[in-house]
């Protein structure tokens, strides 16, 4: 069921959005050459627990897998799409990418997001693939307003990602977000102009292009949680947590 927030929880979510967005405010600014990602996620947790809030990750169950997520952060790597679990052997090195996604409850409501950040100097092609990427967030966010469809937002996303010789991650999707960190809708990254549930003011979801720079599938390593390109090809992946307004969209997560 999609919920619709009162003035009340839209504040309390734009506090857990502006948690999410220092937390990667934070994570951009230890990223270099020669850090591990255990000590990444170490530091988002300190910062999650002095803020009076509680991580959205850890602990976090899914039937399919026997072992709770075990971080605040996931840190994924190069070919890692989603989901990476941080690790004192995972260490960035100079030219990688690390998509950090990461989430927050505060006072009862949650805020989500995600950015991917280059290590130090990296490709051409890699920084075209963070730049199509980010941009493919910012037309699904173009297209939200009252009266638009969800199949407008998945499609603004796939006609940039796709006419740019990328692949989009079509195995996971946005979610609406509030008392829970995934709610009803399912905000898919593709879709028909004018299909799907139609949006209304109050309605909050996330917003999640994942993309990559080879072909469309991906499969988990053997620790469940993994989420890789199938032919080892780079991903990226930018989130934001959204409110739909009278005449738009509000960015809860303001990472940028």
């Amino acid at each position: 069921m999609i919920t619709f927030k009162s003035d009340r929880d839209i504040e309390k979510m734009r506090r857990a959005g502006r948690l999410v967005a220092d937390i990667l405010k934070l994570m951009r600014d230890m990223v270099r050459p020669g850090i591990d990602t255990l000590t990444m996620d170490a530091a988002a947790e300190e910062l999650v627990v002095k803020s009076g809030a509680k991580p959205a990750f850890k602990g976090y169950k899914v039937p399919w897998v026997s072992i709770p997520f075990p971080g605040t952060i996931c840190a994924s790597i190069n070919e890692e799409v989603v989901h990476g679990i941080p690790s004192k052997d995972r260490v960035l090195n100079e030219g990688d990418i690390i998509s950090i996604d990461t989430g927050a409850s505060l006072d009862g409501f949650f805020g989500d997001a995600a950015c991917t950040f280059a290590v130090g100097k990296i490709s051409e092609a890699r920084q075209r693939l963070l730049d199509v990427t980010l941009e493919s967030l910012h037309c699904g966010i173009a297209a939200i307003k009252p009266g638009a469809t969800l199949g407008d937002v998945g499609s603004a996303v796939e006609q940039l990602v796709t006419p740019a010789g990328f692949g989009l991650v079509r195995d996971y999707a946005g979610h609406g977000i509030g008392r829970r960190l995934h709610e009803a809708p399912q905000v898919p990254n593709y879709g028909e102009p004018g299909s799907g549930v139609t949006l209304k003011s109050r309605m909050t979801f996330c917003v999640e292009p994942m993309v990559m720079s080879g072909e469309e599938r991906v499969k988990n390593r053997a620790d469940h949680w993994t989420v890789v390109t199938a032919d080892g090809s780079d991903a990226a992946h930018f989130e934001h947590s959204l409110l739909v307004t009278d005449d738009g969209a509000e960015i809860l997560t303001p990472w940028e």
